[in-house]
């Protein structure tokens, strides 16, 4: 694994445990969004859950990378369920910038970890 690839899979892994975090701890700011996008909070909840595991499944993946490689491909999906929600809320892209850059980093540390197995 590179160096580069253990930067951004932490970078990865720290934004998805402060994220989940957020959203378990039900933080105003984010449970507002979710609300708005229409997100139960059984929903909420579940995802923040699977946001938290896989932010530390990231990391873990320094030294096991196949549980790296399966953590950041959920992490994709998530990111584009997330960027789903967003469209059927005809959100603008400011409004849904934070779910781009997330699957845009997912998507390259994804890349990075295939690449350097």
């Amino acid at each position: 694994m590179t160096i580069a690839t253990i930067i951004l899979s932490a970078l990865l892994g720290l934004a998805f445990i402060g994220a989940g975090l957020g959203k378990l701890r039900r933080a105003e700011p984010v449970t507002g969004v979710l609300v708005r996008l229409g997100v139960s909070p059984g929903l909420q909840r579940m995802v923040g859950v699977l946001e938290v595991l896989g932010g530390i499944a990231a990391i873990v993946g320094f030294w096991l990378q196949p549980l790296g490689i399966i953590a950041t491909s959920g992490l994709v999906l998530m990111m584009i369920g997330a960027l789903v929600f967003h469209v059927r809320a005809r959100d603008s892209f400011k409004e849904m910038s934070g779910a781009v850059y997330l699957l845009v980093l997912s998507v390259v540390v994804l890349i990075f970890q295939i690449v350097t197995v």
